[in-house]
């Protein structure tokens, strides 16, 4: 009975996906509540997954001659107010800070709810010349929002993430950067997330406040809503001109900086989730998951067992493994392993001593395989890479097959209300027809994809000419 109990207490995704969702996070024990509304804590399994995730961005980051920095939490009032857009953008989520200790402060300090008025004071002083560069730079940090609705990973009122804010001379080498970091984020999705990624640039009613130019990669979660899991933004010389960022040019004029900035967030372990999981839980891609193999050992109190699982153990040290030798039942061992999501587990017990073998199961497929003992190392390898490959392969498998094309507004009803999933269709570039959209079927325009399609020559909405094909979606 113990072994049902576990799994039963998690809601079927097909039933209610929201409620799946928050009963996987809790169950597998990635978040808990906390008496702060709206705030989260991340526990170790979550934490790790995101250290991992760290670990890897920031190894692509500094190939690319990333530096990393840390800028203070604080912002003045009056440095917000310096760009109007921006300042205007951000107003109904900031949290400020009016006193120090018992005094009320002359200015209040606003919580960042993202750096760039930061960074732009800062690189005010820093750059002079041609020479100082470009400048790029990155931090980790945590950031606060106060958004009305929140969810674990995917909306709380202070999450982690990494703020990159560039600085070049130019306006090609400032879009080069946006473009390269979008690149990155969306190789690193689909290598290490296993997770397919549509890029491309939003709409000007969707770019971020303040920017030339933002660009974004677009996932699709399981149910078929979209969820934004990386932006690139090209910021021109909008910000150097409101904080005054001038350096003196070879030819000794002086000129505004180009500046860019980018981000992702802990969100991504939302998307991981949503991508990826089952009914049973958690199924995390082999290069995030903390544990990559679980040793079971079956019949563990006879002898040998447990020693022989500790050799296995100390054999796969190439791997992230653990040994589970608590006391409670094989099979709740294995729906625990299944509920987590580790990617593989491997079963030994007395008759495979014997034997020389042991059962390796997959969390993905839940294909049992039979191994030689002395062939497990490159064994386990294999599978690891191969699981990768295949969750990316279905995760592709399963966006394509709920990507929808759309000629003219009765199409696009009939599929957003009935076919949960991305809607391609082509738009006259006109910001009322997306309200329109988002009016009447609380859709919105996620990305102009680089790879545009010519699906016919009128706007989905209006029937003028089109100018750009768009991915449309409900999203998170």
């Amino acid at each position: 009975m113990a072994d049902k109990k576990l799994v039963e207490a998690i809601t079927s995704m097909d039933e209610d996906f929201a409620q799946w969702y928050t009963d996987v996070v809790k169950k597998a024990e990635l978040i808990d509540y906390t008496s702060v509304k709206g705030c989260m804590v991340i526990k170790p399994a979550g934490y790790a997954i995101w250290e991992l995730i760290q670990k890897q961005l920031d190894e692509r980051f500094k190939a690319t001659g990333v530096e990393n920095v840390y800028l203070p939490m604080f912002i003045p009032e009056s440095l917000l107010q310096k760009e109007k857009d921006h300042v205007e953008g951000f107003a109904p989520e900031v949290a400020w800070v009016t006193h120090g200790g018992l005094q009320p402060l002359q200015e209040r300090l606003c919580v960042r709810p993202t750096s760039e008025t930061l960074f732009c004071d800062f690189y005010k002083n820093d750059i002079h010349s041609y020479r100082d560069l470009p400048k790029v730079y990155n931090q980790w940090c945590s950031v606060v929002r106060w958004e009305k609705e929140t969810r674990p990973f995917l909306r709380s009122r202070e999450f982690l993430w990494q703020e990159g804010h560039t600085a070049h001379a130019t306006m090609e080498e400032a879009e080069e950067r946006t473009i390269q970091m979008l690149n990155i984020y969306a190789d690193f999705c689909e290598q290490v997330l296993a997770m397919p990624v549509i890029k491309g640039r939003k709409t000007d009613k969707e770019k971020f406040a303040g920017a030339e130019s933002t660009y974004t990669i677009e996932a699709l979660m399981h149910d078929g809503k979209a969820l934004q899991s990386g932006t690139s933004h090209n910021f021109g010389d909008g910000f150097a001109k409101a904080f005054g960022i001038q350096f003196t040019d070879r030819d000794n004029t002086l000129k505004y900086v180009y500046q860019t900035s980018w981000g992702m967030t802990t969100r991504l372990i939302g998307a991981i989730i949503m991508v990826h999981g089952d009914n049973s839980g958690l199924v995390l891609p082999p290069k995030v998951a903390p544990t990559q193999i679980m040793i079971i050992p079956i019949q563990q109190k006879k002898e040998g067992v447990l020693d022989t699982a500790y050799q296995l153990r100390d054999r796969l040290s190439n791997f992230r493994v653990k040994v589970d030798d608590s006391d409670k039942s094989p099979g709740w061992k294995f729906s625990e392993q299944e509920m987590r999501g580790i990617p593989i587990r491997v079963e030994i017990g007395p008759k495979d001593i014997e034997a020389g073998k042991c059962v390796i199961c997959r969390r993905d497929t839940r294909e049992k395989i039979e191994v030689a003992l002395d062939e497990l190392e490159a064994k386990a390898g294999e599978l690891l890479e191969q699981i990768q490959k295949d969750m990316l392969e279905r995760a592709r498998a399963h966006r394509d097959s709920h990507t929808y094309t759309a000629r003219n507004m009765e199409e696009l009803e009939e599929i957003l209300n009935s076919k949960p999933g991305f809607v391609k269709a082509m738009w006259c570039g006109d910001q009322a027809c997306e309200d329109t959209i988002k009016e009447k079927f609380a859709a919105t325009s996620r990305c102009m994809p680089f790879e545009q399609e010519q699906i016919s020559d009128t706007c989905v909405c209006c029937g003028k000419p089109a100018k750009k094909m768009v991915y449309w979606g409900r999203a998170y």
